[in-house]
């Protein structure tokens, strides 16, 4: 059941990638994963429930694969960048997931039933890069505060990524700099 259950959560983040939420159909869903829309009402009640365990989804495998890339780092700063720079990786992994996460934080301005979910999976991520700032020798800044300015600006550097707006170098550069200047605050 759980296979099942990753195949439809992998086909709905690969659907709303391509086409977006708005005009999400339960049956594009079912297409891309070749099964039945009742298989997909039987494991998620409904296309709210879908949503919300696409976007834990989503957000389970974004941390998967920047922890996994932040595993190499040599001390927490080395570990920092490492977890902020796997989200502006140009794979397709990276790309389907980050455009799925894009998509459902836009969605969740109209849908109330995704924000909860939304501000849990935020909140966890925010925590997460909080704890790596804190064993930064030398960090002078409020870690809460910085991983919320950090997180923020990956998912806005990641969205003009995403839409061409801005090319991959170019985001990198300007995350790069931007941790430079929370970690190297002389106590402002």
């Amino acid at each position: 059941m759980v296979e099942r259950q990753q195949k439809i959560l992998e086909a709905a983040v690969r659907v709303i990638a391509r086409s977006g939420v708005r005009g999400l159909r339960v049956e594009k869903i079912a297409a891309e994963a070749g099964i039945s829309t009742s298989l997909i009402y039987y494991h998620f009640t409904n296309r709210a429930g879908l949503l919300r365990r696409t976007l834990e989804f989503v957000s389970d495998r974004a941390a998967a694969y920047t922890e996994e890339a932040a595993a190499e780092a040599a001390d927490p700063r080395a570990e920092l960048e490492l977890l902020l720079f796997g989200e502006l990786q140009d794979t397709q992994a990276v790309r389907e997931n980050s455009t799925a996460w894009g998509e459902l934080r836009a969605s969740a301005v109209f849908t109330p039933e995704l924000r909860e979910p939304l501000a849990e999976s935020t909140r966890v991520w925010v925590d997460e890069v909080a704890e790596v700032i804190r064993g930064v020798d030398g960090a002078e800044v409020e870690a809460e505060d910085a991983a919320e300015r950090l997180t923020s600006l990956v998912e806005g550097l990641s969205e003009r990524w995403l839409s061409g707006s801005m090319d991959l170098d170019r985001a990198r550069e300007l995350l790069r700099g931007a941790i430079a200047l929370e970690l190297d605050r002389a106590g402002t």
